[in-house]
């Protein structure tokens, strides 16, 4: 008797099957240039086997140089990152679990909203880009915003696998 199905390819399965059962998740702010950034960055380090996370903005500008910088100097090197736009990401038809708006209380009116599918969540963080005075005060704030940062994704990512890869 003839079989009507072949069943697939073991190593094939094994390679492509982790990455569809990954939780996918999209973090977005205005610019994708600092917080949304840092937490896609966090949660593919700390939980990446676990989860999918990419960032956009609403009109994405260019990187923050001091976030690159505060970043480095935890071991992530976010430097070759380019800022993207939901707009992009809405047309290319990308579907999230998770869509996740790191906008400051204060500019949460024009913080984005991701139509589609997925449950919403908002984690508000200041916005670097705001941040005054001398270059090393504004990286100092901008450490506070990544280990804030760090610490929300990592308890986040532990409350919803129980893994999670964080050591600081």
């Amino acid at each position: 008797m003839q079989m009507l199905f072949q069943l697939p390819n073991p190593v094939l399965v094994a390679l492509i099957s982790p990455l569809a059962m990954k939780t996918k998740i999209l973090f977005v702010c205005i610019h994708n240039s600092a917080r949304s950034q840092m937490a896609e960055a966090f949660v593919n380090r700390y939980c990446g086997e676990n989860f999918q996370a990419d960032s956009a903005g609403l009109e994405p500008g260019k990187l923050n140089p001091i976030v690159i910088e505060a970043m480095a100097e935890d071991g992530i090197d976010i430097s070759r990152h380019a800022t993207k736009s939901v707009q992009d990401i809405l047309r290319a038809g990308q579907t999230y679990d998770y869509v996740i708006t790191v906008c400051d209380e204060a500019s949460a009116e024009r913080c984005p909203i991701f139509p589609g599918g997925g449950q919403r969540l908002h984690w508000g963080f200041p916005d670097p880009s705001q941040f005054a005075g001398i270059h090393a005060e504004r990286l100092e704030e901008t450490r506070n915003v990544r280990n804030a940062i760090a610490a929300k994704v990592a308890t986040w990512c532990e409350e919803l696998s129980g893994v999670c890869n964080a050591a600081y």
